[in-house]
């Protein structure tokens, strides 16, 4: 039975979840060491922002199929490491969108009507009325950072409020920006002087960390004023600071920071009056910690029982929406990948692949990785999805797609190493059966099993029969043949399917027989 763990504080509704598919153990956040310690006893673990999964951990987990995140960042988690060793990394992107972007339009309007110190006056017996005049958001306009689901549900609430809204985003598409009713602005240089509010809603990356800082912040409208609830580093805080000392920047709201651990150190706490600062909420409502907790729960489960997850960070090729349309052809891919790579000789070092029909319309994207998964299988174990494309790339290998115009939903590979080249052919049957149609210089039309042999002899009397008395006599059953011929008729190609793997000893037999050429056993791990 599998084992999960669960670390950090993840609602029971997740623990229930995989309790059904698994042993658990639900333990108290640790430290690199400790985790280091147990981490190889388990299957999965279930994380939220507090354990951290650096390269280490991820070294000695030897079991390990996949991490998941509840909830949306993953900056804890090193994701090339996990990568490298095919653990499958997830989150749960929608889980709390609405408690994030709601958070985010609080702070907004907290800050804009200075809420917090208001509040702190009254309670203290105080009536400063004309202390605490605000601005208003209306006819005001709202710089957007990164147009994702948070961000795009702020932008729809920020309009409804009478905002002007522009965004800056390399990764938005400029026509859903407009569809929206906002302006999609290119570049940064252009964006920063148009906003009177500005707000975050991108992950921490490279091109992202310290994006807001001395430099940029000249470059805005003077009194702007900035919510982050994104992720810290995001901003410089010490630029922040010296721009909120300056009235540069008028006020700030933020909820994300550098160091979360001291954020007492932060140069941002000695603001009182014009700066908002909150403990990292923006995803802490009761409803996004049940979403996140259900959401990585089930893909967990998932993962464990041999499906697809739905969120991976790592895989982003099998995003749901992406491999919906090709799903029916990735056995047939992986499968065609496998065959090849059997038959080919010698270490691939190019593969062309070739879609045509229906397929050529699509982003077969997803179909490339589970071509790359079944070549690699075939001299490797431990490959998957989320480590092929890199064991791939570092081994050298060329892989390049073509899309056709033949009606024909097909999909045709080729395999090349530096001693042969392998051409193989597949289409499906009423949506789910598989068939090879073409190998090499054959029409054939062989339905892919377990164990299979492939006997190329010289087109003569007597051949199928002496390779079937070698098989009987080494009791090897034979459950299905073909024969097809060569385009020129002098060479012929056996197909047997057998009930068992063909060993050595009987091949050597085979090969044995005068006429036959080069047998080869294929065993296929998805037939």
């Amino acid at each position: 039975m599998s084992k999960v763990l669960i670390t950090d504080k993840i609602n029971d509704l997740a623990v229930k979840i995989v309790s059904e598919a698994a042993k658990v153990d639900n333990l108290p956040t640790m430290d690199e060491d400790k985790l280091c310690e147990i981490i190889g006893e388990y299957d999965a673990i279930l994380v939220r922002s507090q354990t951290k999964l650096t390269a280490k951990v991820i070294e000695k987990a030897n079991k390990l199929k996949i991490i998941a995140r509840a909830g949306v960042g993953v900056d804890n988690i090193d994701i090339a490491a996990a990568t490298q060793k095919g653990i499958i990394v997830v989150n749960s992107p929608d889980g709390n969108t609405h408690a994030a972007a709601e958070h985010t339009i609080a702070m907004m309007l907290s800050m804009a009507r200075n809420i917090p110190e208001a509040n702190s006056s009254v309670k203290k017996g105080l009536w400063e009325r004309s202390k605490f005049t605000g601005v208003e958001v209306y006819n005001k306009t709202l710089g957007i950072i990164g147009l994702g689901k948070i961000g795009s549900h702020v932008a729809n609430v920020a309009l409804t409020l009478g905002m002007k809204v522009v965004v800056c985003d390399p990764y938005a598409n400029k026509e859903i920006v407009e569809r929206i009713g906002a302006q999609y602005i290119e570049h940064f240089d252009d964006f920063w002087p148009l906003c009177d509010f500005i707000t975050i809603h991108t992950p921490k990356t490279k091109e992202t960390t310290g994006l807001i800082n001395t430099n940029t912040i000249n470059r805005m409208k003077k009194g702007v004023r900035i919510i982050n609830c994104a992720r810290g580093g995001i901003i410089d805080e010490n630029a922040l600071a010296k721009a909120l000392e300056s009235a540069q920047v008028a006020q700030c709201a933020i909820d994300v920071y550098e160091d979360e651990k001291n954020v007492s150190q932060s140069p941002l706490i000695n603001f009182s009056k014009n700066a908002i600062l909150t403990p990292h909420l923006g995803a802490s409502t009761d409803e996004a910690q049940i979403n996140v907790a259900i959401d990585v729960a089930q893909q967990v489960v998932d993962v464990l029982e041999g499906k697809n997850a739905t969120s991976a960070i790592n895989i982003p090729a099998l995003k749901p929406q992406k491999l919906e349309a090709v799903k029916d052809y990735m056995d047939l891919a992986q499968t065609l990948a496998e065959f090849a790579s059997q038959l080919s000789e010698g270490a691939p070092k190019e593969i062309n692949i070739i879609v045509s029909g229906l397929l050529a319309k699509l982003d077969v994207s997803p179909l490339e990785i589970a071509i790359l998964k079944g070549v690699l299988s075939a001299n490797m174990v431990g490959i998957n999805y989320v480590n092929a494309p890199i064991i791939a790339k570092q081994r050298g290998i060329e892989t390049k797609t073509i899309k056709t115009n033949d009606t024909q939903n097909a999909i045709s590979l080729t395999i090349k190493t530096s001693n042969k080249t392998t051409t193989i052919k597949g289409d499906l049957i009423a949506k789910s059966i598989k068939r090879i149609v073409e190998l090499n210089s054959y029409t054939v039309a062989i339905e892919p099993r377990k164990h299979m042999l492939l006997v190329p002899h010289i087109n003569k009397p007597n051949m199928v029969a002496s390779v079937a008395g070698v098989l009987g006599s080494n009791n090897v059953n034979i459950s299905a043949m073909l024969v097809a011929q060569n385009n020129t008729l002098d060479k012929s190609i056996m197909v047997f399917s057998v009930d068992s793997k063909v060993d050595e000893q009987t091949l050597d037999k085979i090969n044995s027989i005068e006429g036959v050429d080069n047998p080869k056993c294929i065993n296929l791990s998805n037939a």
